[in-house]
């Protein structure tokens, strides 16, 4: 039976020096899901996925990663592609794919088999010959994320999978992500732009100053601020600021912006018909991602430029 949790933390700490990195971080993420660790560069996130995997031992707290309190003992479940991505330059790019299973317990001729179709479905299979040093910096990255699953791996951790990529090859690697979600896998990646957070996410945490300061749905993170309105009357005339909420402000086409209010935007637009102003237009607008983590991450951004992860 698979276990509700592929990974849990509870309480990690981690200091470099005096320095503290990752100060009491908790997390628990579901099996068969894509999860997110957001936070701005620096937060801890590099350093929070290295605990996880056993790559670095936490100064304190705790984790399990697919059951295993030790997590190298579940290396071989395991898919991991680090933020500092490095290939062998004169090995081609099958013999990468299939070297970097064969690490994880894969046989060759199987590895190679299963790279010949990985890189036909990311449209490499032009290269599957090609030594990595002729590749471009966007493709080799992907032979290397095919070298992190192509073992079919229970678990996928991706530090900053996106980085680097161009929005061709971003495509393909979110593809590639939901696809492995719908194989069985779960995955976990780290990364600062909201935008791919945004489309694959089913749960997410984001980290910042060491620490985290959310965790829920996409949905619960937008629903951390408050929606707006943009109302644009038909026929605008003195007084209307007064039957609109204290919040609003015009806009230069003539239209007004304010919060939504609790009670929905029904209480607003009655008196507003009822003296005649009229509706021309009426957009209620979501908050972002972008907005939410700014709001969520609010001052600890600035601590997290000195906390120096990439020393781990």
């Amino acid at each position: 039976m698979t276990a509700t949790w592929a990974v849990t933390a509870e309480g990690l700490v981690k200091r470099f020096g005096e320095r503290p990195v990752v100060g009491g971080v908790d997390l628990r993420v579901p099996s068969g899901a894509i999860y997110g660790v957001l936070g701005p560069n620096g937060a801890g996130k590099t350093t929070t996925l290295r605990m996880l995997l056993g790559i670095i031992e936490p100064d304190a707290g705790h984790r399990t990663l697919l059951g295993e309190a030790v997590p190298r003992e579940a290396s071989d479940r395991v898919g991991y592609l680090p933020e500092e991505r490095g290939l062998y330059p004169t090995m081609k790019a099958r013999e990468a794919v299939a070297f970097l299973g064969a690490l994880r317990g894969l046989p060759l001729s199987e590895g190679r088999r299963r790279a010949t179709d990985l890189l036909d479905r990311v449209g490499l299979g032009h290269a599957v010959d090609e030594k990595i040093r002729k590749l471009s910096k966007g493709m080799a990255q992907l032979v290397q994320l095919l070298g992190a699953i192509v073992h079919q791996p229970e678990l996928i951790v991706l530090d900053e999978p996106f980085s680097g990529l161009d929005p061709v090859n971003q495509e393909k690697l979110e593809a590639l992500i939901v696809g492995e979600r719908d194989r069985g896998a779960t995955i976990l990646f780290s990364t600062h732009v909201m935008a791919h957070a945004e489309r694959l996410c089913d749960r997410l945490a984001i980290i910042a100053g060491g620490k985290r300061r959310f965790e829920g749905t996409v949905d619960e993170a937008r629903a951390t601020l408050p929606s707006r309105v943009h109302y644009l009357p038909r026929h605008p005339a003195p007084g209307i600021a007064a039957l609109l909420p204290a919040d609003a402000v015009p806009e230069g086409d003539g239209g007004w912006r304010f919060t939504l209010p609790d009670a929905g935007v029904e209480p607003v637009l009655l008196p507003l018909i009822a003296a005649g102003h009229g509706i021309a237009g009426l957009t209620i607008e979501r908050p972002s991602l972008h907005e939410a983590f700014v709001r969520i991450v609010g001052d600890h951004a600035g601590h997290d430029r000195s906390a120096g992860e990439n020393r781990a």
